[in-house]
């Protein structure tokens, strides 16, 4: 039986009088890869803004291991186990590699176990390993979004919100990250993955939603959305 780690019922998010998402609701289960697609605008990064709480919610419910996380902190969020690695990456770019993993792991006290983890994700992300004493800022835009995930999972997260991980990436380095992505998924974490390459998207997910103009219009299994004609002909070119 599946079990929802994630349950967003009838959420609404305002930014004034603009109305971002309106009337959503989806299902993360425990282990999966689920992805929103959707045009620039439609609402996809408000929706992970909204679970992480860096946006208040308008109306509705975003449940979490069965707890609501409505009203409750962006750092509380994180202690409860969820981790967002944001559009843009949002790395510390004035702070070494290592600074940044290590404050990646803020809210945990265990000093022996966030060194092993920053040894793990360097093995994961060798670049990253060789350029550990490297400003952020003197990165390529591949190595930044690797230092941004491995950031996220510095928490040891068992949700992870990635928000657009592939954008303005060499082909090569979006294999690597999607790669990677597939490793962390076969390990335990339960990933909910907006991506604006819809077709590799649909091809790393378990299940996908189609947002539009904030709203969902559209959800299933991701190889059916691969293969529906409405899907195909807004969003896989």
């Amino acid at each position: 039986m599946t079990t929802p780690i994630l349950e967003i019922k009838n959420l609404s998010v305002k930014y004034g009088a603009i109305q971002a998402l309106t009337d959503i609701n989806l299902v993360v289960n425990q282990g999966e890869i689920v992805t929103l697609i959707g045009a620039n605008g439609a609402g996809k990064s408000t929706t992970l803004k909204a679970i992480s709480r860096l946006v208040n919610p308008h109306i509705g419910q975003i449940i979490y291991n069965g707890q609501q996380l409505n009203h409750l902190t962006p750092d509380r969020v994180v202690h409860l186990g969820i981790a967002h690695s944001p559009e843009g990456r949002r790395i510390l770019t004035r702070q070494t590699i290592l600074t940044n993993l290590e404050l990646g792991a803020y809210i945990r006290s265990d000093r022996l176990g966030i060194k092993a983890d920053i040894e793990r994700h360097f093995l994961t992300f060798p670049r990253l390993g060789e350029r550990r004493n490297q400003l952020a800022g003197t990165l390529s835009g591949g190595e930044q979004q690797m230092l941004a995930i491995a950031r996220a999972l510095m928490s040891r997260p068992k949700l992870l919100l990635l928000d657009e991980p592939s954008l303005g990436l060499a082909p090569q380095i979006v294999r690597e990250i999607f790669s990677v992505i597939r490793q962390l998924n076969s390990e335990g974490v339960t990933i909910l993955l907006v991506e604006q390459n819809a077709t590799l998207a649909l091809q790393t997910a378990n299940r996908g939603y189609v947002l539009e103009a904030g709203e969902l219009t559209i959800s299933g299994v991701a190889s059916e959305l691969l293969n529906d004609e409405r899907v195909r002909k807004a969003y896989l070119g």
